[in-house]
C-alpha cells in the first residue's frame, strides 16, 4: 500500500494536508456515528467530509485555519477533493459509485468560514469560578 508520504510526492499539497484529511475522515465518521470498520456504514460524502474538515480545522488551528490551509496549498474546497481523489487513486481511501470530485467543488468559501464566521468564546475567561 502507498504511504501518505508517497502520495504527496506530487508536490501539489503539503504532506501534512494528506494526514489532516485522514484525521478529518476519522473525526467526521465519529461525529456522525459511522462505523469505521465497515465500508457500507463508514462511508461519508464529500460535503460531510468538508464539514468535518472545517470543524476539525477550527478546533486544531482556530483563527489560523485559513493561513495553515493556504500554507499547505489548499485555497478552496476543491483542493480537499483533489487530495481525496489522489488518495483514492493511491488505494488509501475508497469511494462509492456516487462519489465524484464535483462533490467537493465550491462547497464553502474559506474566507467566510475560517475568517468572517470565526468567533472566539471568551465566556470561560470572564466567568466567576465557585469556590
Amino acid at each position: 500500500m502507498t504511504s501518505v508520504r508517497d502520495t504527496s510526492s506530487t508536490g501539489t499539497y503539503h504532506p501534512l494536508a494528506y494526514k489532516f484529511v485522514f484525521s478529518a475522515l476519522r473525526y467526521t465518521q465519529e461525529q456522525l456515528g459511522r462505523d469505521r470498520s465497515s465500508e457500507a456504514t463508514g462511508h461519508i460524502s464529500g460535503p460531510e467530509l468538508l464539514d468535518g474538515i472545517r470543524q476539525l480545522g477550527l478546533q486544531h488551528f482556530g483563527m489560523l485555519s485559513f493561513v495553515v490551509f493556504r500554507r499547505w496549498g489548499i485555497n478552496v474546497t476543491d483542493d480537499f477533493g483533489r487530495i481525496v481523489f489522489q488518495l483514492i487513486e493511491a488505494g488509501e481511501m475508497r469511494k462509492t459509485q456516487d462519489d465524484q470530485l464535483d462533490d467537493f467543488l465550491g462547497v464553502y468559501d474559506f474566507s467566510k468560514v475560517f475568517l468572517d464566521d470565526y468567533t472566539l468564546d471568551t465566556s470561560a475567561a470572564f466567568s466567576q469560578q465557585a469556590s
